[in-house]
């Protein structure tokens, strides 16, 4: 599976903190080998962002992305109440 990451998505992963940056990676790195790992709670959000999923970062933080054939494209990172309000 091939991976990029939208502009926007880019600009606000390096607005995060070290610590936060290094979670996301492991975490993207997690869904590279198993998409529906149970520590991801890979889940659609389609009301909010039409035919995107979300995975978890942390408690708070979340990445939305997208799936073209096979390209996943990280969209969107930020906290839970910054995406969905």
């Amino acid at each position: 599976m091939k991976i990029i990451f939208h502009r926007t998505f880019e600009k606000k992963f390096a607005k995060l903190s070290k610590n936060m940056q290094r979670q996301t990676s492991e975490r993207v790195y997690v869904f590279s080998q198993n998409p529906m790992n149970p520590m991801l709670n890979n889940h659609s959000v389609e009301k909010k962002f039409p035919g995107c999923r979300s995975i978890n970062i942390t408690g708070d933080y979340r990445a939305i992305f997208k799936i073209r054939e096979a390209t996943t494209i990280f969209i969107n990172i930020g906290s839970h109440s910054d995406l969905y309000l």
